[in-house]
């Protein structure tokens, strides 16, 4: 099975898109087809076995629109789509000229009518030179339905395809008003009169005013897409080449491999990820993982692609480049997500199906009833294009994509990546929020707590042990080294002359002073015939606490006690208890003993502890709660959590965990704060409300502004809807749902 991305151009509406969809999936072999309207692209998965990209090509082209893969977009040269604000700059330019020439053509035509005495030269007068008049209107509004003759063309192609769209709509509006104003044209020299009944004014303004609601929509839908496009250009072009013999050469980015060595300059983006192998700065990684503060980086330090060195220089051994940098990655994961639908525009998706259709099957049954209730040919005209253009599928098929768009961009802002809009929908119906503890609610690594010293200071102490254990491979020696770095704390002129180790007991170190210092557990103090005394009972209740209690003696004398462990993550309480207030059951899952997980869930006062659960229990737990009818949400980073994020609802990795935990999630924390995980719920709730406005308006205008149009109030005594009206509140409509969706970006998480 294949999958690929195709770039679809001339969809203008939810009908587009649903057209679009219908035809591909009726290929045979075609498995899944998806066409998400604001980015413009059809995702398709296929037997390439029974269908060819230029059979897929050729049932789009088929149905009035034209396509091209994805893939091949990225390695042509420039073309006039990849710069959107040029194209828009130009269509502004366009839709200012109709708009000019629709206001000389409003004036022409309805000024006179609208108020007695407007100056119109007497040659174009209605009153003295009816033919003339008529003829100006109709130069007028040429040039107007020129400009917007893709409204024509998309139209009628997408009509005869049998797949009508709101440029169907607009195309029909338009054309009935201006053929039927051509046939008056032709009468007023029998019949003066008849220049009161042109349509001139309202075909070109409705062309006008839905251009301009289309143009507005395009600059709106735009700024959704303006978090990823933020992203791609953080890369640089161009990087500094270290050369073998030590010359420093500018190089395009593209032609670096991995292995090669690149200068960072002050104030210059980082082009690719690496290790720095020299220097020492601190650089600036807050638009890849909303981290406001800057990273120091030293000799082995990594580095991401696309983030900024602020003060001295680096130099960097490359370990990623192309699509496997971490920037790409976040890319691909952010438009993924902005590419799937949502579950909840499955209704909106089936209505826009048959919308066009039923609103041409309106548009005649009520220009017919008013036929027959007696109303001459300008009224039915009238009625029949204020049904045709009022309706706007647009607003419906723009109403869920805008909202993800916006919402995923959002969340990339602030370091959340979220995959897909189903896992943006599934998020918000969260009500159970699992997670693992090591590297998720605890530090991932051991760590010194405490300090206790006899006969020294504690700065002394751990200056001491962190000396003897310089030469040690266990893990608690790196917790000693931390501390005594963090205490800046040292012993100067002493040495270690000999090292020993005793397996699971702890080591022995001889300094140059002449003194032995032993660390280790109890049992290596008992050998060593040394007495525990009043520290005894202190190490048994770390011990109880889950922490690895460390004695340290010199010369068979007891010197202290350092309790050391997995410590939680200093925001890890509070990331609770913003759950608990949101009303969700938080749960510790861990395969760690009781006694140390229950310490864990009591200090965070997390409302369930389940421990000793192997990596294969803990999905059959995540079933077990979802078997209940709970909605969950498992937070994890570890190999071993991936079966758990994949049998949970919603699977949520923090950001520095393994690229497995990653791959198998639904939600990416860049920041790897675990507060982030409420602000992933709150994104969700935020969107999904928006979404859900945005549907409601979309419905809602056209039950209530279809009716209107087909003549309802006039029939009860009221006004007869203008088609210039019916063009603006259509055009208005769109607008409003894409403006609805951009406030999202301004929302707080």
């Amino acid at each position: 099975m294949k999958h690929e991305v195709y770039l679809v151009e001339g969809m203008t509406c939810a009908s587009c898109s649903s057209a679009v969809e219908r035809v591909t999936r009726k290929l045979p072999g075609v498995s899944e087809s998806q066409v998400n309207l604001v980015l413009g692209t059809l995702d398709i998965s296929y037997d390439d076995q029974a269908v060819t990209p230029g059979d897929i090509i050729q049932k789009i082209e088929k149905a009035g629109y034209s396509a091209r893969l994805k893939a091949e977009e990225k390695q042509s040269e420039a073309t006039v789509d990849e710069d959107p604000e040029k194209a828009i700059k130009n269509e502004a330019i366009q839709v200012g000229f109709a708009l000019a020439l629709s206001a000389v053509l409003l004036y022409v035509a309805m000024g006179p009518m609208l108020f007695k005495g407007t100056p119109i030269p007497d040659l174009f007068a209605i009153d003295t030179h009816p033919v003339n008049a008529a003829i100006l209107q109709m130069l007028l509004t040429i040039p107007i339905l020129l400009i917007g003759k893709r409204f024509f063309t998309h139209g009628f192609k997408a009509l005869f395809s049998g797949n009508p769209t709101m440029d169907s709509l607009v195309a029909l509006g338009a054309s009935a008003s201006f053929l039927f104003s051509l046939a008056i044209t032709f009468l007023i020299s029998d019949n003066a009169h008849y220049v009161h009944q042109l349509y001139y004014e309202s075909a070109g303004i409705v062309v006008s005013l839905v251009m301009l609601g289309k143009h507005l929509e395009s600059r709106s839908k735009l700024k959704t897409t303006e978090a990823i496009r933020k992203l791609m250009e953080l890369a640089p072009d161009k990087s500094f080449l270290v050369q073998d013999s030590g010359e420093i050469i500018e190089v395009a980015t593209s032609t670096v491999k991995v292995g090669d060595s690149l200068l960072i300059k002050p104030g210059s983006k980082v082009p690719l990820d690496g290790i720095v192998s020299k220097g020492s700065s601190a650089v600036d990684e807050s638009l890849l993982t909303g981290e406001s503060m800057p990273v120091e980086k030293n000799t082995d330090s990594e580095l991401i692609g696309g983030s900024l060195n602020q003060q001295g220089a680096l130099y960097m051994r490359v370990t990623r480049i192309g699509e496997d940098t971490t920037l790409n990655q976040i890319v691909r994961f952010v438009q993924d997500a902005q590419g799937k639908k949502a579950p909840i525009s499955g209704m909106a998706d089936k209505v826009a199906a048959v919308f066009v259709p039923i609103v041409i099957g309106i548009a005649v049954l009520s220009s017919l009833a008013w036929l027959i209730a007696g109303k001459d040919l300008s009224f039915i005209v009238s009625i029949l294009t204020a049904v045709l253009v009022i309706a706007c599928p647009c607003a419906m098929g723009l109403a869920t994509p805008t909202a993800i768009v916006v919402g995923t961009g959002l969340g990339a802002n602030h370091g959340i990546l979220i995959r897909n809009g189903e896992a943006l929908e599934k998020t918000h119906e969260t009500d159970t929020v699992v997670f693992d503890k090591t590297g998720t609610l605890t530090l991932g690594k051991p760590s010194v707590a405490y300090i206790k010293a006899l006969q020294m200071s504690e700065s002394e102490l751990i200056a001491k042990v962190a000396l003897a254990e310089q030469a040690s491979q266990h893990p608690l020696a790196g917790a000693f080294i931390e501390k005594s770095k963090e205490m800046n704390a040292s012993v100067d002129g002493l040495l270690v002359n000999d090292f020993r180790n005793t397996s699971g007991m702890g080591i022995e170190a001889d300094f140059s002073d002449g003194t032995t210092m032993v660390i280790g557990n109890a049992a290596l103090m008992q050998k060593h015939r040394i007495n525990l005394g009043e520290l005894e009972q202190s190490a048994q209740e770390f011990a109880a606490k889950g922490h690895t209690p460390v004695f340290v003696a010199t010369n068979e004398t007891l010197n202290g006690l350092i309790s050391v462990a997995d410590q939680l993550k200093p925001n890890a309480k509070i990331a609770i208890q913003e759950l608990k207030d949101m009303g969700i059951h938080t749960v510790l899952l861990t395969g760690d003993n009781e006694r140390t997980a229950k310490t864990i869930g009591d200090e965070l006062q997390i409302d369930e502890v389940i421990a000793n659960v192997l990596p294969e229990g803990k999905a059959k737990v995540i079933e077990q709660f979802r078997q209940k009818g709970k909605k969950v949400l498992m937070v994890g980073d570890g190999i071993n959590d991936s079966p758990a994020l994949v049998a949970a609802d919603v699977g949520l990795a923090i950001g520095n965990g393994s690229d497995i935990a990653i791959e198998t999630a639904d939600v990416v924390l860049m920041k790897s704060n675990v507060q982030d995980v409420a602000r992933a719920i709150r994104l969700s709730h935020l969107t999904i409300r928006n979404i859900k406005q945005n549907l409601f308006w979309a419905f809602i205008y056209n039950v209530i502004g279809i009716p209107i149009a087909a003549g309802l109030l006039y029939l009860f005594g009221g006004p007869l809807m203008n088609p210039m009206l019916a063009g603006l509140a259509m055009s208005l409509s769109s607008v409003f749902v894409v403006g609805n969706a951009l406030r999202l970006k301004k929302a707080k998480l």
